[in-house]
């Protein structure tokens, strides 16, 4: 009976050691097959142009096949829950924003843990955005604006791309900085929204920089602030929100790249470098510059804090607001 015993536990002690060797190859020979990329939004979108912008360089530099799959639905919660179960691999990524940090606070059933499901192994680029409103608003800037909000609560409303979005933290997070309360009108994505604001159904939004540009060339839209650190070239005489007198609302949202928290740490920072070295790949700088969403090589320490002070932030401006899931 010892004996039987004995040779189970050896059996045993065998099978873990050979199963511990096999995690080891496997992720000194990360990556060995195709890399699955989930976008939880439709294609087309500023989301799915990051991915496939960064991460095709990446397949390049790994010799490796990427595969970008658009999954939207659920305000991204069904693309970003089928990251969060699928095997932590390194091979099967999510490109998104700050919705996985948000959306378990708006959605009891988002399926996943913001701090404990993922860890951010990439950031893609910072999502650079503006203030506009229609060019027959009287208010010349920001805070005219919003002392005009102000002495009528409610009158004046704010085109929401979607609640949880980036533009609409963005947003939110200006109303409760500067003390004033917009009526909020939804609407599925900003290009329906800046449509109502230039055809003067709209009073106030905040839209993507790229999405922005050429209809504040074009005189259709009266920019008020960019939602940056500095000024940018192509309007150099718009303030930053900070210059706006606004400096507690200067979030600049991001998009990273995320992969299941259970994930080797070896395999992390392998995909980690490779991000990072396609971030800083010259082609790579020139398309994301043309779309005035500037990337940022960053290491995994700096993105955890990152993340988790965003996830801080965030979450705070959601309670305040009283945001609801629509």
């Amino acid at each position: 009976m010892r004996g039987i015993r004995a040779f189970g536990f050896a059996t045993g002690t065998i099978a873990l050691l050979l199963g511990s060797v096999a995690v080891a190859s496997a992720q000194g020979n990360w990556p060995n097959r195709a890399i699955h990329i989930v976008v939880p939004y439709p294609a087309g979108g500023i989301v799915d142009i990051v991915a496939r912008t960064v991460t095709d360089q990446v397949g390049r530099d790994l010799k490796q096949t990427i595969v970008v799959e658009a999954r939207p639905g659920g305000n991204s919660n069904i693309g970003t829950a089928s990251v969060a179960r699928s095997d932590p691999d390194g091979y099967t990524w999510l490109v998104t924003g700050p919705a996985v940090l948000v959306n378990p606070t708006l959605y009891k059933d988002a399926g996943w843990d913001p701090m404990q499901g993922f860890k951010c192994v990439g950031l893609a680029i910072w999502n650079q955005s503006v203030a506009v409103v229609n060019t027959s608003m009287p208010a010349k800037t920001l805070q005219e604006f919003i002392e005009l909000a102000r002495s009528k609560p409610g009158h004046y409303n704010f085109g929401n791309p979607g609640t949880g979005s980036s533009i609409d933290l963005t947003a939110q997070k200006l109303f409760q900085t500067a003390g004033v309360k917009l009526t909020n009108v939804g609407y599925k994505g900003q290009p329906p929204a800046l449509i109502d604001l230039i055809t003067n159904l709209m009073h106030f939004e905040i839209v993507s920089l790229a999405l922005a540009l050429p209809h504040i060339k074009q005189g259709t839209i009266k920019p008020l602030a960019v939602f940056t650190e500095k000024r940018i070239a192509d309007l150099p005489d718009v303030p930053t929100i900070a210059e706006a007198g606004y400096p507690g609302a200067s979030y600049v949202s991001w998009y990273g790249i995320y992969v299941p928290s259970a994930t080797p740490d070896a395999v992390a920072e392998k995909i980690n470098q490779a991000i990072n070295k396609a971030l800083s790949n010259p082609d790579v700088q020139r398309q994301l510059a043309v779309a005035d969403i500037p990337g940022k090589p960053m290491s995994l320490p700096e993105l955890a804090a990152l993340m988790k002070a965003d996830h801080g932030k965030l979450t705070a401006v959601v309670r305040e607001s009283g945001m609801k899931a629509q």
